[in-house]
């Protein structure tokens, strides 16, 4: 995401992509403090091990990892406390019947700011097999070994 388009990438779950099918992918708002908002503009966020629940219509996400604010003493919050996420309500209930019948689960994939918001990119996903991860390692290898073929055809 280009910073010139008022976006800049806070992190990144790469993980999500190599374990899973990403089939959709939404928007949503967080519900921050405001020393968490400063310690997402300073960068300091994990979500590798996080994960989503849809809980009486909302979603949250939990072990999303904000280090704390460094000048925020009192006012700093539990750095893995569960947060709610804000979408619309067809959102959510698309999301939850799909989860429950298909056997999907709801990843984070980013944080990123837009603007001045906070947003987080989530996902439905499918988990992958062994061998589903094979053939995506094998293409990726691929692709490189043709980049670099055609890369030594061009300067030489």
């Amino acid at each position: 995401m280009a910073k010139s388009q008022g976006f800049k990438l806070i992190a990144n779950n790469k993980k999500a992509y190599h374990d899973y099918f990403i089939d959709e992918k939404y928007e949503a708002g967080i519900s921050l403090a405001g020393t968490e908002v400063k310690s997402l503009r300073m960068g300091k966020c994990s979500i590798k091990e996080s994960f989503i629940t849809i809980n009486r219509g909302e979603v949250y996400i939990n072990h999303m990892h904000i280090s704390p604010y460094e000048k925020g003493n009192i006012f700093n919050r539990d750095p893995l406390r569960t947060r709610k996420l804000l979408l619309h309500k067809y959102e959510i209930n698309k999301m939850a019947s799909q989860v429950q019948v298909k056997g999907y689960t709801i990843m984070p994939l980013s944080v990123y700011l837009k603007g001045s918001l906070v947003k987080v990119e989530i996902g439905l996903a499918r988990g992958k097999k062994l061998y589903d991860k094979r053939q995506d390692i094998a293409k990726k290898d691929m692709k490189r070994e043709a980049e670099r073929d055609f890369k030594v055809r061009n300067l030489g």
